[in-house]
């Protein structure tokens, strides 16, 4: 992982802990399955069905019937799925 990729990622678990309410120098490790929605602008069953069907590579905790996700995961989802364009050009 480069500077800049881990910087980008400080950068995004910053911005998720923000968005929850915690201090972004001071962020959670692991938030729970609702608040992971929450950063994503989610639904937490679409989560759930993220991790059943596996449709995502998006790692969660499970301990019984409890799901966390580290933050780290979460920020790095988000940096692999920034896109710049969507790969339609237009001529002019």
């Amino acid at each position: 992982m480069n500077t800049t990729h881990s910087a980008n990622i400080a950068a995004i678990k910053s911005e998720i802990a923000a968005q929850l309410g915690y201090d972004p120098k001071n962020p959670p490790v692991n938030v729970d399955d609702k608040q992971a929605a929450t950063a994503l602008g989610l639904q937490p069953t679409t989560l759930a069905v993220w991790r059943s069907t596996g449709r995502y590579n998006l790692p969660f905790l499970k301990v019984g019937r409890l799901v966390k996700y580290r933050l780290s995961d979460l920020a790095e989802f988000l940096a692999r799925r920034t896109a710049t364009h969507t790969g339609v050009v237009h001529s002019e």
